[in-house]
């Protein structure tokens, strides 16, 4: 019986050393023709078939239609024949369609076999029969956000299900590509297609190619379809809503910072980097502490707080394109990357220090940090000629946390009403020189009087669900409308609304199912949920959140206190609060001497190696309800972490930010106060 010759080929050494073997034993290797080695991620070798996928650069004219057709039906996608073939995608993609080799579309069978399904569910395959329906009406395409993950979850998914909804409100037929079936948009009833497809650039093309719609929506479903923007409209494709080179002026630092300068706008010091020296000259020019972060993420993937040159060029050697899928579609493969040679192409995590610059990277961007600044949030729309503000939301942790980790209030609480009228009309100005036709998200940072743009994203953010629950306005429904060519003035939105009532968005996190992670925020973000509490009392509707996003705030018991030396100051006045209150406090040594020295009661404890009964005892024990624990440094100490970890088992409310921990005492005082009553978003928004 002939054996299975299965193996991962991990360098050409070992490739040389399996094409020997085959060559010596081709009963036991029990290849067939037409199958493939991989000898990288995504590079393929033809066994079998030689010379049927020419290695030379470009495609000879003697390609051959039925190797090329096996790849394809054996799920091999056109930019690994590129890469195979040291041609481009474009000229694989261009010369499989003029050999007619493309997909056909089947439906999903909803009925198993028992009677006919209508349901409109699509898959490709490389068959002869193709069970797509025609009707006729003026289409669009909408592109969804893929798996959800940290940074792109179901927020998205909500804007792609109103936009649905709303084009189909205009008449047109709307088409949903998305590959998660675990979301609302891939619902039977929330489209009137759907594509169950990767969210790549050729299979969105095909299906382009297919039902030929009027217009692609890239905006609505986080980065994965905003990355393919570039792609389609090279292929022609064309993107409604606001386009590829505006969403590109705002991500490419220089042009962001040309763009700023035009407008008079005041930006943190910043730089982008495509090599080490670059990367260590502008950190030594803005000055440290800097935010670095890839360009083109969500959920601030890679991001980190730097505060030294080394561990700069450690996070530059570490560097991971997280972007790097936006140029995915039509980029040349050298021909020195064909399979058969050794790869010239230095991986970002292969960079040695002092390199000179890194193809295959998207720039580092870096930030000049701006330390006890409080971080703003705006939503707004715009139809290229009206922008209107959907909110201004004011963050609960200070600048440095991610926006996705960070609590927020609509309406701000405690911003001036100068501070307010710059946010507003910076945020209008730049929606207009970015030529913004849809959504559009800017963060900003507050120190004292200052207001200094941090960025800009041209499309939705994932703030848009809870803006639009929390004014009674359904933005992406409108921004939706916006894009098919209705104005603003036409869709009756065209003033800012200031709700009577507080909103406050809460971040939930899956620390209680991953023990042992380190709980404390940063900017990179760590959420996988939120929350909303709504009520005419700031304090209830924090307090609200607090209980939608267990657990809840106590009314009574012993906080426990332990902060970093930075924060010793400034905790004393919240530590008050919490004595007003009625609370006991308890503290290590470090925190317990500033609380003394303060005149503030509070009773010492152990730390954890100090002897029992020690601080992880009492949070066992249950002798404490709350915990304000602010991390120690970058690498926090082990007893921290395990205290944090021991608070989440044993379900007590733990804040690790100074304005956190002041937003409780607002919260339980309320709760002292006053009843919780419970009421419908439809009569808060009433009452407008």
């Amino acid at each position: 019986m002939r054996e299975a010759f299965d193996t991962i080929v991990r360098d050409v050494a070992h490739l040389n050393a399996c094409r020997d073997y085959i060559a010596q034993n081709p009963d036991k290797a029990a290849l067939l023709p037409g199958q493939f080695i991989l000898e990288r991620r995504d590079i393929l070798v033809a066994n079998g078939q030689a010379g049927s996928l020419p290695a030379e650069s470009g495609l000879k004219p003697d390609f051959q239609r039925e190797p090329v057709l096996r790849a394809k039906k054996m799920g091999f996608s056109d930019r690994q024949l590129a890469i195979a073939t040291a041609a481009t995608e474009n000229a694989i993609r261009s010369r499989r369609i003029a050999e007619k080799i493309t997909p056909t579309y089947r439906l999903v069978d909803t009925c198993a076999a028992e009677f006919e399904a209508y349901t409109p569910y699509y898959y490709s395959t490389y068959g002869s029969e193709n069970e797509r329906r025609e009707s006729g009406k003026r289409k669009i395409m909408i592109l969804g956000g893929g798996p959800n993950r940290i940074g792109q979850g179901i927020e998205f998914d909500y804007c792609c299900v109103h936009a649905a909804f709303a084009l189909r409100e205009l008449g047109f037929e709307t088409i949903m590509v998305n590959s998660n079936p675990e979301t609302v948009s891939t619902d039977y009833d929330t489209s009137d297609k759907l594509y169950f497809e990767p969210l790549t650039l050729e299979d969105v093309l095909n299906i382009y190619d297919q039902e030929r719609p009027e217009g692609v929506v890239v905006q609505f479903g986080g980065q994965t379809p905003l990355n393919l923007a570039d792609g389609l409209k090279a292929a022609g494709v064309p993107i409604l809503g606001t386009q590829p080179e505006s969403i590109e002026m705002a991500e490419d630092r220089q042009l962001f910072a040309v763009m700023l300068d035009k407008l008079d706008l005041r930006q943190t010091p910043n730089g982008s980097a495509v090599s080490m020296e670059e990367a260590v000259a502008i950190a030594n020019r803005v000055g440290y502490p800097v935010l670095v972060r890839p360009s083109f993420v969500l959920g601030g993937r890679g991001m980190e707080l730097v505060y030294n040159e080394t561990d700069l060029r450690r996070y530059v050697e570490a560097a991971i394109d997280l972007g790097s899928e936006r140029r995915i579609g039509f980029q040349p493969v050298s021909a020195h990357e064909h399979p058969a040679r050794p790869s010239a192409r230095r991986h970002a995590g292969s960079l040695p220090a002092g390199s000179g610059k890194m193809p295959d990277l998207r720039p580092i961007l870096i930030d000049r940090f701006l330390e006890d600044a409080m971080e703003v949030d705006v939503d707004c729309i715009s139809d290229g000629e009206t922008t209107v503000i959907g909110a201004i939301m004011e963050h609960i942790e200070q600048a440095g946390i991610h926006s996705g980790d960070s609590a927020c209030v609509i309406p701000t609480f405690s911003l001036t009403k100068n501070v307010l009228a710059e946010i507003s009309s910076a945020t209008k100005a730049m929606a207009r020189e970015l030529k913004v036709r849809g959504l559009m998200n800017v963060q900003f940072a507050v120190k004292g009087k200052d207001v200094y743009v941090l960025e800009v994203n041209p499309r939705a953010s994932r703030t848009v669900p809870f803006v639009s629950k929390a004014i009674g306005v359904p933005l992406a429904k409108l921004a939706a409308k916006v894009m098919a060519g209705k104005t603003l003035r036409e869709l009756g939105f065209t003033k800012e609304i200031v709700p009577k009532h507080f909103s406050v968005k809460e971040a939930v996190f899956p620390f209680l199912r991953y023990q042992g992670q380190d709980i404390s925020l940063g900017p990179e973000m760590k959420s996988t949920g939120e929350v909303m509490g709504i009520d005419h009392d700031l304090g209830l509707a924090y307090a609200k959140s607090q209980m939608a996003a267990p657990p809840p705030l106590p009314k009574s018991g012993n906080v426990f206190v332990s902060v970093q030396d930075s924060d010793k100051t400034a905790v004393v006045s919240v530590v008050r609060e919490f004595v007003t209150l009625g609370f006991g406090i308890i503290a290590t040594s470090g925190t317990a001497t500033a609380l003394e020295a303060a005149r503030v009661p509070v009773t010492r404890v152990f730390k954890i190696r100090e002897g029992r009964p020690n601080v992880l005892d009492r949070v066992k024990n249950g002798d404490i309800s709350f915990i304000i624990n602010s991390p120690s440094g970058k690498i926090p100490r082990e007893d921290e972490i395990t205290i944090r970890n021991a608070a989440i088992a044993q379900k007590i409310p733990i804040m690790t930010t100074l304005r956190a921990a002041q937003a409780s005492v607002y919260g339980i005082r309320s709760l002292q106060k006053n009843k919780v009553h419970v009421r419908s978003l439809q009569e808060y928004n009433a009452q407008r």
